[in-house]
C-alpha cells in the first residue's frame, strides 16, 4: 500500500495531450512511457507509434513484441501510471492467449517452411531460366513467364515472413533474406513494405490511416472516401475529383485488369520512397538490391527473340503474380471500414472487424503463404505461418465467446464479395448528388445510365 501511495498518476485525458511527434507518450499495461526520441530509431518505423500516440496500446505492443522488447521499456518510463487504466474482457483473453502461445514456444517454432520455400523458389527460377535460355518455343517462353510469376508470389510470402520475424538464425542473415527476397528478386523494396505494412497492421481498415485502402483515383471500397478524406499516412488529401468519380464508377469491371499490372505501381512506390527526403532505414542497401533486380530482370527479358515475346512474357509473369495482389485485396476490401485513428483499447475488435480469412484445404496452404489465415496473422503477426492453422480454432472460439465476427470464405466467395463491395461503391459514385466537382464530359457519358 505504501508503494501505491508513492506512485504518480495521470488520466487518459492527460495522456492524450502528449500525442504529437515532438511530444509522444504511450501507455503499456498502465505505465506511461515517453517515446518521443525512440520513434526516430524504432525498427518498425515511426508511423505505427504515431498512430497510437497518446493512448494505451498494450494489445498492439503485445502483438508485435510477444517477448522481445519488454526489456527496453524501462528507460522510457516517465514515472507516471494511468489512474483510469482498465482491461476489457476481450483484451484479457487476448493477452492470456499470447502468454499461452509464448510459453508453448509457438513464436519460436518455425518448422521447415523456410527451407521448403527456398528450395521451391530455386526450382521455379531455374525452370524459368532453362525455358528462356534453352528453348525457342513461344509456348515454353510463356510458361516460363508464368513460373516466374509463381516464383514472385512465393518469394513475397518469404519476404513477408522475414519482415515480421526472424526466419534466419541471426538478425544479420534475416536482413540479408529481406533484401534478397524483396529488393533483389522482386524489385519491391523491403523498406517500402515495412513502411506501409506495419501501418496497415496497426490501423487495419481505417480509411484515413490504412494505406492499403487508399487507392484513389482508381479504387474506393466505401462511399465515405467520396468526402475527400485526409490520408494521415501519405500526408495529403485523398481527393474524390471527376477523374476519381469516373474510374471508381467502373471499378468492379477494372479490378482484375488493374491487378494484372499492379506490380508497376509497386515498382514506382519503391522508387519514390527510396529517392525521397524521408528517412529510410538501410537506404543504400535497399537501392543496391533494387539495382540487382533491374539488372537481371531486363537481361532475362532481352534473351527472348523479339519484342512481342518480351512484352507477352512480362505480362504473363505479372498476370500470374496478380493472383497474390487479388488475394491481399480479398482479405480486406469487403470487410468493415471506419474513419479515424486506431484505438489501442479495442485492438482485437478492430482486427476481427477489418479482416476476412480465405478457407482452403491444408495442402493449399503453400499457395496462399499462410495469409489465408488473415485474422490469425493480424492478431499474432510474429507467429510463424506454420502455426496459423493450429491456432485458428482457438481464435474462432474466442470470437464466438465475445460475439465478434470470424469470416472465412472460399476463394470464389471472397472474390464475389469483393466485387459486390466494389460495385456498390461504384453505383454510389455514379450518383451525381455525391459531392464532387462538376465534370460535364462524365455527366454526358453517364446521363442515361
Amino acid at each position: 500500500m505504501g508503494d501505491d501511495n508513492k506512485k504518480k498518476y495521470i488520466s487518459s485525458e492527460e495522456l492524450r495531450k502528449h500525442s504529437t511527434r515532438e511530444d509522444l507518450w504511450i501507455s503499456i499495461q498502465g505505465k506511461v512511457y515517453d517515446v518521443t526520441e525512440w520513434i526516430k530509431q524504432h525498427p518498425g518505423g515511426d508511423i505505427p507509434i504515431l498512430n497510437l500516440a497518446g493512448q494505451d496500446c498494450t494489445d498492439a505492443f503485445i502483438a508485435f513484441h510477444p517477448g522481445s522488447a519488454w526489456k527496453h521499456l524501462d528507460r522510457f518510463f516517465t514515472g507516471y501510471y494511468l489512474n483510469d487504466y482498465e482491461v476489457s474482457e476481450v483484451s484479457r483473453d487476448y493477452r492470456s492467449l499470447c502468454s499461452e502461445f509464448s510459453k508453448a514456444g509457438l513464436f519460436e517454432k518455425k518448422g521447415h517452411g523456410v527451407i521448403y520455400s527456398f528450395t521451391f523458389i530455386t526450382l521455379l527460377i531455374l525452370a524459368c531460366l532453362y525455358g528462356v535460355l534453352r528453348f525457342e518455343s513461344f509456348l515454353v517462353h510463356m510458361v516460363s513467364g508464368g513460373l516466374l510469376g509463381l516464383a514472385w508470389m512465393q518469394i513475397s510470402y518469404l519476404g513477408h515472413d522475414a519482415g515480421h520475424y526472424n526466419i534466419m538464425a541471426t538478425r544479420g542473415f534475416n536482413k540479408f533474406a529481406q533484401i534478397l527476397t524483396g529488393n533483389c528478386l522482386t524489385g519491391i523494396s523491403i523498406a517500402w513494405w515495412k513502411w506501409t505494412h506495419n501501418a496497415h497492421h496497426v490501423a487495419c481498415n481505417s480509411l484515413d490511416y490504412d494505406p492499403d485502402l487508399q487507392h484513389l483515383p482508381v479504387f474506393a471500397v466505401s462511399s465515405r472516401l467520396f468526402q475527400s478524406l485526409n490520408s494521415y499516412f501519405y500526408g495529403r488529401k485523398l481527393t474524390f475529383d471527376p477523374l476519381a468519380r469516373f474510374f471508381v464508377s467502373y471499378q468492379h469491371f477494372t479490378f482484375y485488369p488493374v491487378m494484372c499490372v499492379a506490380r508497376v505501381n509497386l515498382y514506382l512506390q519503391t522508387l519514390l520512397l527510396l529517392f525521397s527526403k524521408r528517412k529510410v532505414p538501410d537506404r543504400a542497401l535497399n537501392i543496391l538490391g533494387i539495382l540487382v533486380f533491374w539488372t537481371w530482370f531486363p537481361l532475362l527479358v532481352s534473351c527472348l527473340p523479339n519484342w512481342t515475346e518480351r512484352v507477352v512474357f512480362v505480362l504473363t509473369s505479372f498476370c500470374v503474380c496478380s493472383i497474390q495482389h487479388v488475394q491481399f485485396c480479398l482479405n480486406h476490401f469487403a470487410a468493415n471500414v471506419y474513419v479515424g485513428r486506431p484505438e489501442g483499447n479495442d485492438w482485437f475488435e478492430k482486427q476481427t472487424s477489418g479482416t476476412i480469412d480465405i478457407s482452403c484445404t491444408k495442402w493449399m496452404d503453400w499457395f496462399f503463404g499462410g495469409l489465408q489465415f488473415q485474422l490469425e496473422h493480424h492478431l499474432f503477426p510474429r507467429l510463424p505461418r506454420c502455426q496459423l492453422r493450429k491456432i485458428s480454432p482457438v481464435v474462432q472460439s474466442l470470437c464466438k465467446k465475445h460475439k465478434l465476427p470470424y469470416r472465412s470464405l472460399s476463394f470464389f466467395q471472397a472474390n464475389a464479395t469483393t466485387i459486390k463491395t466494389l460495385r456498390a461503391a461504384a453505383l454510389e459514385a455514379r450518383d451525381l448528388s455525391c459531392t464532387a466537382p462538376k465534370n460535364l464530359l462524365w455527366e454526358a457519358v453517364n446521363t442515361h445510365g
